[in-house]
């Protein structure tokens, strides 16, 4: 199979797809709900205190107008996640959280993971973790490994039940560069050819932390059902090693050609950070990286993370 076999013309547009278009996000009933196969639904069209900001076709929406750092109503918490699984990336500005409230607030949506534990560690459970790009002296530096983030992955799909999201805010960012990037995989697999959706429905993928080769590996389908949608996403990248069944140059083509596909420009949102940027994300339809560039090397990038417990793919 060759990349043209994958990827169809124009693929993964949709007219209701409109970067920039301010919308409503209601803390009451939505006025537009989504369907299992609709590429792009507006979380809410009615407008309330909120306002949002839809940021691509591929996803992402800026909310302003928030405090996370405050107890969550049960409305505005209902109306941030109806927000999320309509745009998969959600990103609040100005955020400026201390490390147990930002624990607070990943914690309306689910069991909060507990960080390090596959390593042994034992750090404290209750505040988001720390990520940055500095080495023992403070100094900043360019990791570069099979397991670093610059490359295409979802998190931690090497756990039997994986997580189903992210949050990270920004506390040090550089000047320029230092940017992520999300690939949207549900717009991925619509696009599809139906020869080729036929063609992985049913396959397996086996995940292997990249850091850590002894680990033992797990195996998730090709392509998952989002649990509360319905929709449906290729789920692969870093840390899979190869699709079960298949002889091993065909499956690593098979890979490669999806993630070339999957990370064309009309399925990404890259997002550029600033400090007290807060952006949480849809492990379940979603890959992300770090955009490598020489600001690495020469600006400090700190980061807190929380990561939200999910469900075993199906």
């Amino acid at each position: 199979m060759n990349p043209s076999s994958v990827v169809p013309a124009k693929a993964g547009t949709h007219p209701s797809a409109s970067p920039n278009e301010t919308i409503g996000i209601g803390v009451g009933e939505p006025t537009h709900t989504r369907g299992p196969t609709e590429p792009w639904v507006p979380a809410f069209a009615r407008t309330t205190e909120l306002r949002a900001e839809k940021l691509a076709a591929a996803g992402g929406v800026r909310i302003a107008g928030v405090e996370l750092s405050e107890p969550l109503s049960p409305e505005l918490k209902d109306a941030i996640w109806r927000a999320f699984l309509a745009h998969h990336i959600v990103v609040f500005p100005g955020q400026f959280l201390t490390r147990g409230q930002q624990f607070a607030f990943a914690g309306n949506f689910g069991e909060v993971e507990v960080h390090g534990a596959h390593r042994g560690e034992a750090k404290r459970y209750d505040v988001a973790h720390v990520m940055s790009n500095l080495d023992a002296d403070g100094n900043p530096v360019l990791r570069v490994s099979k397991a670093a983030n610059y490359h295409w992955h979802t998190d931690k799909p090497y756990h039997a039940a994986p997580p189903m999201l992210t949050m990270l805010r920004a506390v040090e960012v550089p000047p320029t560069g230092g940017d992520t990037e999300f690939a949207n995989t549900a717009l991925a697999y619509d696009a599809l050819p139906d020869e080729t959706k036929w063609r992985i429905a049913g396959l397996r993928v086996v995940f292997r932390p990249a850091f850590d080769e002894s680990r033992a590996a797990v195996d998730h389908p090709l392509v998952r059902m989002h649990p509360e949608t319905g929709r449906k996403a290729l789920y692969f990248g870093n840390h899979s090693t190869h699709i079960l069944g298949l002889p091993e140059a065909e499956s690593a083509a098979l890979l490669g050609e999806l993630l070339d596909h999957a990370t064309q420009p009309q399925f990404v949102y890259r997002h550029r950070w600033r400090a007290g940027d807060l952006v949480m994300w849809d492990n379940r339809c979603l890959l992300h990286r770090l955009v490598a560039d020489d600001s690495m090397r020469r600006y400090r990038r700190v980061m807190h993370r929380s990561v939200v417990r999910g469900t075993v793919p199906v």
